[in-house]
C-alpha cells in the first residue's frame, strides 16, 4: 500500500520531533515576548504575520530579545528578522508559510550574486543584520506543494539571511519549502545545529545552501531531501571559506554532500567529517535519481578555487557515483556586468576513511581539463562496492570532455572503469583503496588519462578475467604502483597505454595475476621499471 506524501512528511516530522525525548521546553522569561501578547491567533487559519512583525519589531526596539512562538499554528507570509532579535518556535508550535505568493514581498539584496535569478521571496527574511537566531524544537512548514510548477521567482524559500553576521539556526524541524529551504548569503560566523529537514515537495528542494560565507559551523543535523542537501555555493566573487560540518545524517535524490555548482568565488578551508548518507525515505522524486546521485561531489566549473578541503568518516548506501570531483568550464556569469571568468582552480583534496555499498555502475570520475589538471588529491582508506554489470563495450568507450555541460557524477555517462576513471589530473594518490562489483564488470578498476604524479599504494580491487587490466594507464606519466595483490585469477595486472613514460612497479604481489604487464599499440616496454615484484617475471 503506498503512503501518501502527506501522511509520510506527518510521520518523518514526528519521528525527528521526538528523538530528543522531550516533551516540552523551558517557558520563556525575562527577555522573552509572546506573539500571542501581540494578539496572534494561531489556529492555521488566520494570518498573523502582522503580529508576528509587531512582535519582532517590539523586541528590537527594546535592544533584542526573543520572540515565542507558543503551541499553536502560525500562518504567516514574510517576516523580517531584526538586530540581536531570536525567532523561538516552541515544541508543539508551527509557522506555516502562507500559501499565496502575493504575502511574501519582493526584496532586492544590495549584495549581487547569480541567485537574483532565483529568488525574491522568503518566509523568514533577514539582510545586513547581526546576532539573529531561529530555534526551538517547533516546525517551520513552507507549504511548498502549493507552489509547484511555478517558476523560480515564483517560488519563496523559508529562510534567507544575506550580508548577516553572528546566526544561528539551532534545533528547529523543516518541512516543504516552495524552493531551497534555507540560503545563507555572504555571510559570517554562522551556526547550524541540530536541526531536521524534510524537503520532497517541490523542484530545486535543497536541505541548505552555504554560499559566499565564511566562519560556518554545521553539525548535528537530519536531511531528506528532494534536491541536493548539504551545499556549498559560490554565486558571486567571494570564497565560501572556514566551513565545518560534521556529524550530520544525509538522504538526497541527487547530491548528499556538494561543493558547487556554482563556483564564482570558490570554496576555502573546507572540512567535512563523520556524516552517514543514506536512501530518502520519499518514494516520489522531482530530480535525481530514487537512489541519489553523488554521495561527495566537488565541481569547479565557473571560475574560481577549490584549495585545502578535507572529507573523512563517511559511510554511504546506494549512490549512483560515491565520489565526484570535476574542474570543468561553463564559465556562466554570476551578474551580467561582470567579467567572463576562466578556467577556475581545483587542487589539495583530501577523501579519506569513506565506506559505501550499493553504488551505481557508472563508476566515479576525477575529471579535469587538457591543460587545467585537478591538483594533489588523495583518497586513501576508500571501500566501495558497485553494482558492477559493465560490458567490454563500456571499457572501450571514449569519454568527450565536454567542458560546458553542467556538471553531475552522470555527465560522462558509463566510464571506462567501474572504480575510479581519472583524467586530466597531477598529483594523485590512491592508498589502500578496496573497490568490488557485485555483478561481473568487464571494466578495469582504475583508468587513469594524462595523470602525472601518480601513486598507488594497496590498491584491492576485483576484476573480471576478461577485463583489460586491474589498471590502466593512458599518457600517464611519473607513476609509482607498490603494495599491490590482484586476486587469483586476474588476467593482466597492469596495461600501459598512449605516451605514457616513467612508470615504476616496485613490491607488489602479481602472482595473482596470469599476465603481470601488457602494453598498447607502439608502446616501449622501456617506460616500465619493474623490481622487486613476486611473480613478474612470468
Amino acid at each position: 500500500m503506498r503512503v501518501s506524501h502527506v501522511v509520510l512528511v506527518a510521520a518523518v516530522a514526528t519521528l525527528w520531533l521526538g528523538r530528543s525525548g522531550l516533551r516540552g521546553e523551558t517557558p520563556p522569561g525575562k527577555g522573552w515576548l509572546s506573539v500571542k501578547d501581540f494578539g496572534a491567533v494561531g489556529d492555521g487559519k488566520t494570518k498573523d504575520t502582522a503580529v508576528i512583525q509587531r512582535t519582532i519589531d517590539a523586541a528590537s526596539k527594546a535592544g533584542g530579545g526573543t520572540v515565542y512562538l507558543p503551541p499553536g499554528k502560525y500562518l504567516s507570509g514574510t517576516v523580517y528578522l531584526k538586530d540581536r532579535v531570536t525567532l523561538h518556535v516552541a515544541f508543539a508550535a508551527t509557522l506555516l508559510g502562507s500559501t499565496e505568493l502575493a504575502d511574501y514581498p519582493a526584496n532586492r539584496c544590495a549584495f549581487r550574486s547569480y541567485t537574483d535569478k532565483y529568488v525574491r521571496q522568503a518566509l523568514i527574511w533577514g539582510e545586513g543584520l547581526h546576532d539573529v537566531a531561529i530555534t526551538g524544537r517547533g516546525v517551520i512548514d513552507g507549504q511548498g506543494g502549493a507552489y509547484k510548477g511555478k517558476p523560480w521567482l515564483e517560488r519563496p524559500y523559508v529562510i534567507r539571511l544575506v550580508s548577516c553576521r553572528n546566526v544561528l539556526i539551532r534545533d528547529v524541524t523543516l518541512l516543504n519549502s516552495p524552493m531551497w529551504m534555507q540560503h545563507y548569503l555572504d555571510c559570517d560566523f554562522v551556526t547550524v545545529r541540530g536541526i531536521s529537514v524534510f524537503n520532497h515537495c517541490n523542484g530545486n528542494n535543497d536541505m541548505i545552501d552555504i554560499d559566499c560565507c565564511r566562519d560556518v559551523i554545521v553539525a548535528d543535523c537530519f536531511a531528506d531531501t528532494d534536491d541536493d542537501a548539504l551545499t556549498l555555493k559560490s554565486t558571486a566573487d567571494r570564497p565560501t571559506e572556514n566551513v565545518t560540518v560534521t556529524n550530520c545524517l544525509l538522504s538526497s535524490h541527487c547530491n548528499a554532500i556538494k561543493c558547487g555548482t556554482e563556483s564564482n568565488g570558490g570554496f576555502k578551508n573546507i572540512t567535512i567529517s563523520n556524516c552517514a548518507i543514506r536512501p530518502s525515505r520519499s518514494t516520489g522524486k522531482v530530480y535525481g535519481r530514487k537512489d541519489g546521485l553523488a554521495g561527495i561531489a566537488l565541481e569547479i566549473v565557473d571560475g574560481g578555487t577549490l584549495d585545502r578541503v578535507t572529507i573523512s568518516n563517511i559511510v554511504m548506501v546506494g549512490r549512483t557515483a560515491p565520489i565526484f570531483m570535476r574542474l570543468g568550464n561553463r564559465a556562466r556569469l554570476f551578474k551580467p556586468d561582470a567579467p567572463k571568468p576562466g578556467v577556475g582552480t581545483f587542487r589539495n583534496v583530501i577523501v579519506s576513511n569513506v565506506v559505501a555499498t550499493e553504488a551505481g555502475g557508472y563508476g566515479c570520475a576525477i575529471a579535469g581539463l587538457p591543460g587545467h589538471p585537478i591538483e594533489n588529491v588523495t583518497l586513501s582508506d576508500i571501500k566501495i562496492r558497485f553494482v558492477g554489470g559493465g560490458t567490454a563495450k563500456d571499457a572501450d568507450r571514449t569519454i568527450e570532455e565536454l567542458p560546458q555541460k553542467y556538471p553531475e557524477s552522470t555527465m560522462f555517462e558509463v566510464l571506462p572503469a567501474y572504480g575510479f576513471y581519472c583524467r586530466h589530473v597531477k598529483g594523485l594518490t590512491l592508498r589502500n583503496v578496496d573497490v568490488g562489483f557485485e555483478k561481473a564488470d568487464h571494466r578495469a578498476a582504475l583508468v587513469c588519462e594524462d595523470v602525472r604524479d601518480l601513486d598507488v599504494e594497496s590498491l584491492k580491487a576485483q576484476v573480471a578475467a576478461e577485463a583489460k587490466a586491474v589498471v590502466v594507464l593512458d599518457g600517464a606519466s611519473e607513476a609509482m604502483i607498490r603494495g599491490c595483490r590482484p586476486y587469483a585469477g586476474t588476467g593482466v595486472f597492469l596495461r600501459i597505454m598512449g605516451q605514457s613514460s616513467g612508470i615504476a612497479v616496485v613490491g607488489n604481489d602479481l602472482t595473482g595475476a596470469k599476465k603481470p604487464f601488457a602494453f598498447g599499440d607502439g608502446v616501449d616496454a622501456g617506460v616500465l621499471r619493474a623490481a622487486g615484484n613476486v611473480g613478474q617475471g612470468r
